[in-house]
């Protein structure tokens, strides 16, 4: 998708230039990724059009900085995961990315800080309901969507029950010489399977 947290964290950026609210890159980095403003501060909206005309004015300290009033730049930010053009990004929403997986996937799992959002655990109904929209009639019923347990570290998690295999590394891996055959790549399919990084 092209949307990770750095993306996100310059659209931000953006959105608080406009609010008069400046800082340079690396202490807004550093300030959006404090718990108290990324958990408690930011946030995805349920209902994207109905936020816009709440008032969700709050109020964050950034060090010595001092005391910063934001709104609407709360959800906003992360909406682009759905509406990417609101960021000027040319791409496909999360949605319509997971749509496509399950056309060609049973499951498909969101992993990451970003998928950890607050109220993105409540977003997901709204993302059940949009892949029902956008799925073709072949794809059977009953799709549900359910918040990653272990929020950002769920990949690692994942990671770890692959590398436990008894089959590990086998199919899951290649070799140095096979990745740099490929490295300029995005990806290579081996056996069916995404296979990323190298052995030696």
């Amino acid at each position: 998708m092209g949307l990770g947290a750095l993306k996100l964290i310059g659209f931000l950026r953006e959105l608080l230039q406009q609010n008069n609210i400046n800082f340079d890159s690396l202490y807004t980095v550093r300030t959006v990724k404090e718990p108290s403003v990324r958990d408690g501060l930011s946030y995805v909206a349920e209902d994207y059009e109905a936020e816009l005309s709440k008032n969700t004015q709050a109020s964050f300290g950034a060090g010595g900085q001092g005391w910063f009033t934001i709104s609407k730049e709360r959800f906003q930010t992360g909406e682009i995961l759905f509406q990417p053009k609101l960021a000027g990004v040319r791409t496909m929403g999360l949605h319509q990315a997971v749509g496509l997986c399950m056309e060609h996937c049973l499951s498909a799992e969101l992993t990451g800080d970003d998928a950890w959002f607050k109220t993105f655990v409540r977003r997901h109904r709204m993302l059940e309901k949009e892949l029902h929209g956008l799925l073709p009639p072949s794809v059977p019923n009953g799709i549900t969507v359910v918040p990653p347990p272990y929020g950002a570290d769920t990949a690692w998690f994942g990671a770890k029950t692959i590398s436990n295999l008894s089959t590990f590394p086998g199919p899951w891996c290649m070799t140095k010489k096979q990745f740099r055959q490929v490295q300029n790549q995005a990806y290579v399919v081996k056996n069916n399977l995404v296979c990323i990084g190298a052995l030696p």
